[in-house]
């Protein structure tokens, strides 16, 4: 009778074990806070073109064609007693020559004037005036090379300063037929150098200050503005600081090489928008091209289906008191994080249903770019629980499968990133303004389990380039 009734109490056992479920206390997940604070600067050198033939064309229409003696042609100019005069003055097609930071201004002017003379003693007449000759007339207009020098300079509150100084004019042709083969040229220039300065000083009054701010301010603005990058999330830019490089020029193009410090992160939930005034420009480090450091943010949902895809259906079989127990994986969930630790529920069927929960630490492995969630243990409140209720769950090969299961391709989702990081780099941001721009490289910099989601943070190098064409003026 005691073998049958051995086995009758080994069958009450398994029946008794099999109904029993196993759900151990959840651990104290922990709020850490965003990690956005401790975002490192990043940093962006863009090289802006500024396409200055808008400008030149701009000039060339408002810079006057004519210039003429008061009142011509019916009035004289008679600065002495012994000559008069009167003429007229237009200017060619204004000619633009950038070099560095200094644009020269040339043309040719062409001349005509009218004179006489007559003898004078102490500022007395003793003769009626000469009759009239004329110089330019019969034999063609006379011709002058005239120019100005601007020296361009960016201040700090974006303003481009244009410093205006007048060159000397040089004669090409000469006036030497009027007066008795009188050379009466440096008459004319001194007369030229007077009209000159003022339209040097109303260069100066209309575009010796072009204000730049309202483009900054409006990029700003921009920048500060959440994009949704093909529905991985929203990415904002957080600008910091703005530094100028340097100025100089080439051909017809103005290029400015602008810094600019950010803090850009990626979010599911699209944040608000920041409304903030572009900051005066300032100093900071040097580097080519830009480095970014940008958080992209994995929900747990979806790593967790990823997880569950892999791992769901694996058994393992134990002994217990010569008891077979069977262990049937049904789901692993990421839950959130404690002690920059990712919490885990593992789901589970067999001899017993129920769950309980295990802890791993995610770490990067840049030479397969693959997220591995390590070292994996059960939590302290789930190994409690079940020393005292089913230890034989209580299994370093549970927890070795969860390990081998819990990886992550992140080469893809580094790919995506850099795809969609591209298109914000080449596109239009404002009418006249737009950007083009590659990514040469993107890793992984660091690894955040956060409550809610995992903040993995890339850094990213590559080329940008702003071109300004086309503004409205």
């Amino acid at each position: 009778m005691k073998p049958v009734f051995s086995l009758l109490w080994i069958l009450v056992f398994t029946v008794i074990a099999r109904g029993q479920t196993i759900n151990t206390p959840a651990p104290v997940l922990s709020a850490p806070e965003y990690p956005s604070v401790a975002i490192p600067e990043s940093e962006l050198n863009i090289p802006v073109l500024v396409d200055l033939a808008p400008f030149f064309a701009l000039a060339n229409k408002k810079v006057d064609t004519l210039f003429t003696s008061p009142k011509f042609p019916n009035e004289w100019v008679q600065e002495g007693c012994d000559t008069r005069y009167k003429y007229s003055f237009r200017r060619g097609p204004l000619q633009f020559s950038l070099n560095n930071t200094t644009l020269d201004i040339s043309f040719t002017g062409y001349y005509k004037i009218i004179g006489s003379t007559r003898a004078c003693v102490n500022g007395k007449a003793l003769t009626p005036w000469t009759p009239a000759c004329q110089c330019g007339f019969d034999e063609g207009e006379r011709k002058v090379k005239v120019g100005f020098s601007v020296a361009i300079s960016l201040l700090t509150n974006y303003t481009i300063k244009m410093q205006v100084t007048r060159k000397e004019p040089e004669p090409v042709d000469k006036c030497t037929v009027c007066f008795w083969g009188q050379d009466i040229t440096g008459v004319i220039m001194d007369a030229l150098k007077k009209e000159l300065d003022i339209s040097r000083a109303d260069l100066e009054k209309n575009y010796g200050r072009t204000d730049l701010k309202p483009y900054f301010q409006t990029l700003w603005n921009q920048l500060n503005t959440p994009y949704n990058i093909n529905n991985m999330g929203w990415l904002q830019i957080n600008p910091q600081k703005v530094r100028i490089n340097s100025i100089h020029t080439t051909g017809n193009q103005l290029q400015i090489s602008v810094g600019l410090a950010a803090k850009p992160v990626v979010r599911f939930e699209k944040p608000g928008t920041v409304t903030a005034p572009v900051p005066h420009i300032s100093n900071f480090s040097r580097n080519r091209g830009f480095q970014v450091y940008t958080d992209l943010v994995m929900n747990y949902d979806s790593l967790s289906r990823i997880l569950t895809s892999q791992i769901a259906g694996k058994e393992f079989t134990f002994s217990k008191a010569f008891i077979k127990k069977r262990f049937i994986f049904l789901e692993c969930r990421l839950l959130g994080s404690r002690d920059n630790r990712l919490i885990m529920q593992v789901k589970f069927t067999g001899s017993n249903d129920g769950y309980f929960y295990v802890t791993g630490k995610p770490l990067y492995y840049a030479d397969s770019k693959t997220l591995q969630v390590a070292d994996v243990d059960f939590d302290i409140r789930s190994r409690d629980a079940l020393l005292k209720t089913a230890d034989w769950l209580f299994s370093k090969k549970i927890t070795g499968e969860i390990e081998k299961m819990a990886r992550y391709d992140l080469g893809t989702l580094l790919a995506t990133a850099a795809t969609n990081i591209n298109q914000q780099l080449n596109r239009q941001f404002m009418k006249g303004i737009s950007g083009s721009g590659n990514v040469k490289d993107i890793t992984v910099a660091g690894i955040f389990p956060q409550a809610d989601w995992l903040a993995v943070r890339a850094y990213c190098s590559g080329a940008f380039l702003l071109n300004v064409a086309g503004l409205d003026l």
